[in-house]
C-alpha cells in the first residue's frame, strides 16, 4: 500500500492537552483531504485512566466519517505500552499480553486485519525475541498483515527481521533534528529497505506532544527558520522537507492538533531541497 511521503501522528488528539472530538476529527479529515495516507496511533495514546484505546476509537469513527477514500488509509497503531494516567508510562512486552492487546486494538478500529502493528518499546522484563514471536504469531493468525518496531536499536532490528522476515516493514524511532542518536537505525533501515518513521520528527523545531513542558521552547531562529523566511514556508515545512532529504526510508508523521497544523505539514511533500540547503541546516 503506498502511503505517501508524509503521515500524521495521532497521537496529540488524545493526550494531554487534546483539542475537542470535533476539532480533533476536522484535523483527521483535514489530513486525508491533503493527502496523508498513513495514520499513526497506539492504545496507550490517551489521557485518562480508563481510557485504554481512546486514539484508535477516534480514528475510526473519523474514517468512518470520512467516507469514500478512508479503505486506501493504512493505520499503524502499537501496542506493548500503558498510560495508568498519571502521565507516566509503563511497558508490557509479554506475548499473551500483546495478542490481547492487538485483537483489542483490531476490535476498536473496526477492522479484522490491522494494516501495520507495531512493538510500542522492548521490555527489559521479557526476551526481545519472545515479543517479536508474537507479531509474527499475530500475523501467522491474521490479526496483523504487517509488523514493525518502535524504540529500538540495530541489533533488535536484525533479530526481529529474522524472526518476522517480510512481514516486517517498520521501524519507528525517535529522530529529529534536535535528537539525531538513532541515525544508526536509520541508515539500517535504508539498507534493508525497511520504512523509518521518525517519532517526534519536529523537535528542535517545534514542541510536541512528548516534551516535557519544563524543557523550554525551541529555539525560534535557527537555519531551518531563515530558509523558511527565504523559501517563504515555514520552519516545519523546511523541517520535514529535511527528513525526506536523508533517506528515501523516512516518512515522517508530525503530529497535530488544528487542521490547519496538519494541511502546512503536508506540503512539506512537495518541497525539495537542495544538497547545499540540507548541509546548511543544523541545530
Amino acid at each position: 500500500m503506498a502511503v505517501g511521503s508524509i503521515g500524521l501522528g495521532a497521537m496529540p488528539l488524545s493526550v494531554e492537552g487534546r483539542p475537542d472530538e470535533e476539532q480533533a476529527i476536522a484535523t483527521i479529515h483535514a489530513a486525508l483531504d491533503a493527502g496523508v495516507r498513513l495514520v499513526d496511533t497506539a492504545d496507550s495514546y490517551h489521557w485518562h485512566a480508563g481510557e485504554v484505546g481512546h486514539n484508535e476509537r477516534l480514528i475510526a469513527r473519523a474514517l468512518a466519517a470520512y467516507g469514500s477514500g478512508s479503505d486506501e488509509v493504512l493505520v499503524a497503531t502499537k501496542g506493548g505500552r500503558g498510560r495508568p494516567g498519571d502521565g507516566s508510562w509503563t511497558v508490557n512486552g509479554d506475548p499473551r499480553h500483546l495478542r490481547r492487546a492487538a485483537e483489542a486494538s483490531a476490535a476498536r478500529l473496526g477492522v479484522e486485519t490491522i494494516g501495520l502493528y507495531q512493538l510500542h518499546k522492548p521490555d527489559p522484563a521479557v526476551p526481545f525475541a519472545d515479543s517479536v514471536g508474537a507479531l509474527r504469531d499475530l500475523a501467522d493468525a491474521g490479526t496483523i498483515r504487517m509488523a514493525g518496531l518502535s524504540n529500538v536499536d540495530r541489533e533488535q532490528i536484525r533479530t526481529a527481521r529474522e524472526i518476522l522476515g517480510p512481514r516486517l516493514v517498520s521501524v519507528q524511532n525517535r529522530f529529529s533534528p534536535a535528537h539525531q542518536s538513532t541515525r544508526d537505525t536509520l541508515d539500517l533501515c535504508t539498507e534493508l529497505g525497511l520504512a523509518f518513521l521518525p517519532w517526534s520528527p519536529l523537535g528542535g523545531i517545534s514542541l510536541s506532544a512528548v516534551d516535557d513542558p519544563g524543557a523550554g521552547n525551541p529555539t525560534p531562529d535557527t537555519p531551518f527558520h531563515a530558509l523558511a523566511r527565504a523559501r517563504g514556508v515555514s520552519p516545519q515545512q523546511v523541517c520535514l522537507a529535511w527528513h525526506l532529504a536523508q533517506s528515501p526510508a523516512v516518512v515522517p508523521i508530525p503530529g497535530a492538533r488544528r487542521p490547519a497544523s496538519i494541511r502546512d505539514s503536508a506540503v512539506a511533500a512537495g518541497l525539495a531541497l537542495s544538497a547545499e540547503e540540507v548541509a546548511g541546516l543544523r541545530l
